[in-house]
């Protein structure tokens, strides 16, 4: 390269960098406007640069005024098509802003909004997230509404299930102290009972609140699964027996589960117990466990009616009681349902043994359902949390 051609590009440089300087202190000063000044001011930026140069080279090389009139007006309408060039798009930039700012909007308001494909790549991928936070922010909803119908259906089911037991005990003991009983004895063993059933009642409310409140320990430690199994269907079988409902099953030999023993019995106590109570008379409920490559898989099938979809979808919610087809006559003894607590104990337990539980239909016209609890094998160095 030779001295006038360093000259050139030397001269040219310290031009445009100066003109540079001064269009970063001028985007300083305009950062908080409208974007079509930004795209203004960056092509007004760059034709003067290109102009700066051109001057600044032209007054080195000594060109005739003539030749210097000429390129500056070359410059002057390069510059004027490159300002409405860019003034055009800073529109179409503000527009496009403008139509994601109402869908925000929307979005605040009905909490729905659908992507749609305008603007550059950066601006879709900006409203394709929000069509993602708005489906987020929907389910959030629906489950709000849910947790905030279970809340208010176990407030009514506690209500009517501790009212009832309080009133016949009450009746009761009036009895009693007006010597009216027939047979105190029998009295003395249903006011008993029924003070049992409450305390099992206020126990799982009490587990639930530790549970939601996230405070729930778990002590885990080896224990084998086809003793929990076992000792869950024997405290069963009396249940069972009652209702003309046969027990099976079987778990694979050797399976050994880290888990809390106290929290992972009522687990399978209370889908033993759940489903006892939905199959009918002369039914079958089985209990299985194996090995899978996941972990360790229990299952506990029941001989109800099935599930429907949105049964499926809440069964595990709190005071959930189930649709007609799975909801006892009334009037049958031994057939309460209570409060709808033991699914939702069941979700809280697995889930705090990082695992998770699920339920499907099984058999040709949804004859019954199989509930899946599934639990990982944990590693040496992966603790069990809390709740």
């Amino acid at each position: 390269m030779s001295s006038d051609q360093v000259q050139i590009v030397l001269t040219a440089a310290v031009c445009a960098v100066g003109v540079g300087v001064v269009g970063l202190g001028l985007a300083w000063l305009v950062r908080f406007r409208s974007l079509r000044w930004q795209m203004g001011l960056v092509s007004v930026v760059a034709v003067s640069a290109v102009l700066a140069g051109v001057v600044g080279t032209a007054r080195r090389m000594f060109i005739s005024g003539h030749d210097w009139g000429v390129v500056a007006l070359v410059a002057l309408v390069a510059g004027v098509v490159a300002l409405g060039v860019a003034l055009a798009v800073g529109a179409a930039f503000a527009h496009w802003s403008q139509s994601l700012q109402e869908d925000v909007r929307r979005v605040g308001a009905r909490g729905t909004h659908v992507a749609v494909r305008r603007g550059p790549s950066e601006l879709q991928a900006l409203s394709d997230e929000l069509a993602r936070t708005s489906e987020r922010l929907e389910e959030s909803r629906r489950r709000e509404q849910r947790l905030e119908e279970s809340r208010r259906e176990l407030v009514s089911w506690v209500s009517h299930d501790l009212r009832t037991p309080l009133a016949g005990m009450r009746a009761m003991t009036e009895a009693l102290e007006d010597g009216m009983a027939p047979d105190p004895e029998r009295y003395h063993r249903q006011i008993r009972a029924e003070v049992d059933r409450m305390v099992r009642m206020v126990d799982d409310l009490f587990e639930l609140s530790r549970i939601h409140a996230g405070v729930l320990r778990l002590s885990p430690q080896p224990v084998m699964l086809g003793d929990l199994v076992s000792e869950a269907i024997a405290g069963a079988d009396p249940v069972a027996r009652a209702r003309n409902v046969r027990l099976g099953g079987s778990v694979d030999p050797g399976i050994e589960v880290s888990a809390d023993p106290a929290g992972l019995s009522r687990v399978i106590s209370n889908l033993v117990m759940n489903a006892i109570r939905h199959t009918p008379s002369d039914g079958v409920v089985e209990i299985h466990g194996r090995a899978v490559p996941e972990g360790v898989e229990l299952s506990v099938t029941d001989g109800c009616d099935g599930l429907s979809a949105e049964d499926m979808e809440r069964v595990f919610d709190l005071a959930w009681q189930g649709s007609a087809a799975r909801t006892p006559e009334p009037g049958e003894a031994g057939h309460a349902t209570g409060a709808g607590l033991g699914l939702a104990i069941v979700k809280g337990i697995v889930e705090a043994h990082r695992g998770m539980v699920r339920v499907e239909n099984v058999g040709a016209g949804l004859p019954g359902c199989r509930f899946l609890v599934q639990l990982p094998v944990p590693s040496a160095d992966t603790p069990v949390a809390l709740a």
